[in-house]
């Protein structure tokens, strides 16, 4: 896409929401209310906080926010009884803005008190209506240079009482998803939980930290990252990083100044133990390849 469209959705305030687990919901606006950047209209609602800010400030979250498990970019919201008003309103919305010609498309459908109820067709006539647009955008953009779609794309369509919300999904894999593990355990956590757990039990980064049933080591590789100041986000990808609007300058950027922020640790402040020796052993090996060492003593 052109700087044009890019500046259409990068300049403009937006609408977010950062689903949570419920209960955390409160949390997490303490959370994101520490961010160091300013944010519009943060208030909480079940299931998430919804917020307003920029398109930089979508980044930030999704690398910054341990309790999070998705963060939702709000389109569109109107109201529709039938399909025709439904294809209708989806053919209005520039969809060269928020995706790519030929991306991938998942589409998350819930319904209720409304005419509109049939998930599946729902799904099929809105999955329509994009991909005619986008097909007739990329025909009248020939020659113009389009990335290749990479990560898949999710778009969520909320239908209560006849109205309509559509959402994309910014995070793509659940954020709780670092990208630290590549195998469970028999009784695993989300890391957006153990996240809460200790934000509940007032983790001090300077005080020690004994997990002597880690398993595959959420609570001590969470506890890690927050040591050393690393974002939740800082080891994986996001779906944004395949949008139209994506600008990858100030995506280095963020990540840079979050890098600046790292902090030194030299003495073990985690003791990680376990009574089954191969989950001892993947995470040690989770603790040397991602330079975690320094804070976590395994076994």
């Amino acid at each position: 896409a052109s700087d044009v469209y890019k500046r259409q959705v990068i300049g403009r305030t937006l609408e977010f929401f950062a689903a949570t687990t419920p209960g955390l919901e409160k949390l997490c606006l303490e959370e994101l209310l520490q961010l160091p950047f300013k944010l519009e209209d943060t208030s909480v609602v079940p299931g998430g906080v919804e917020f307003r800010g920029r398109l930089h400030d979508c980044y930030a979250a999704n690398l910054k926010l341990r309790l999070a498990n998705r963060i939702l970019m709000r389109i569109s919201n109107f109201n529709a009884t039938n399909f025709r008003k439904l294809q209708k309103k989806i053919a209005e919305i520039p969809w060269e803005l928020y995706l790519l010609p030929d991306c991938a498309l998942k589409i998350n459908v819930s319904s209720s008190h409304s005419r509109l109820y049939h998930k599946r067709a729902i799904s099929e006539h809105v999955q329509k209506e994009i991909q005619d647009h986008l097909h007739q955008f990329a025909a009248r953009s020939e020659g113009m240079p389009v990335p290749t779609p990479g990560r898949e794309q999710q778009l969520f369509i909320r239908i209560v009482n006849d109205h309509v919300m559509v959402s994309l999904d910014s995070s793509g894999a659940l954020l709780y998803k670092r990208g630290l593990k590549n195998q469970g355990a028999v009784a695993p956590i989300r890391e957006s939980i153990a996240a809460g757990v200790l934000r509940l039990a007032h983790f001090i980064k300077k005080e020690p930290l004994i997990d002597p049933m880690c398993g595959s080591g959420t609570f001590s590789l969470e506890a890690a990252m927050i040591v050393k100041n690393i974002p939740p986000g800082w080891f994986r990808e996001f779906a944004f990083m395949d949008w139209p609007a994506f600008c990858p300058k100030r995506w280095a950027y963020t990540k840079n100044q979050c890098e600046k922020e790292f902090a030194d640790v030299t003495t073990p402040r985690i003791f990680a133990f376990d009574v089954d020796e191969k989950s001892c052993e993947s995470l040690q090996n989770r603790v040397e390849h991602y330079g975690l060492s320094p804070v976590i003593q395994v076994g």
